[in-house]
């Protein structure tokens, strides 16, 4: 089992960037291929970005590619999403999620993964 929790949310200014980061227990951290999903008021929850279990593999909505950046330190236990030039639109609940182990192909939808940080908030003022 994997514990997420998120943190790096905040109040940033359009163009601005935040780096958001999620720590995860356990030793097995490498095993699992992770995710970022957001959810902003009144809309469903949307896939933002993937990471293999190794880091050789990532994978963007196509509203955050070229500005989202999707990385993780395996020593740390740790995935992070970089922002850049954020958006208005950005604002949302951001949240980072854990598959199943194993799992090597990419993977966008939410029930696809089975571990969930409890998310951090991220509002872009215009």
């Amino acid at each position: 089992q994997v514990q997420l929790v998120e943190s790096g949310g905040g109040l940033v200014q359009t163009g601005g960037s935040l780096r958001l980061s999620c720590a995860a227990s356990g030793r097995t951290f490498r095993s699992y291929a992770m995710g970022w999903f957001r959810q902003a008021p009144g809309k469903e929850r949307e896939f933002v970005a993937h990471i293999s279990a190794s880091g050789g593999v990532t994978y963007y909505a196509d509203s955050v590619k070229g500005r989202f950046t999707i990385s993780r330190d395996n020593a740390k236990n740790t995935v992070y999403l970089q922002m850049r030039r954020l958006k208005p639109e950005d604002t949302a609940v951001y949240y980072c999620a854990a598959p199943t182990p194993g799992t090597i192909v990419v993977v966008t939808r939410s029930n696809q993964y089975i571990y969930w940080g409890q998310g951090t908030q991220v509002t872009v003022s215009s």
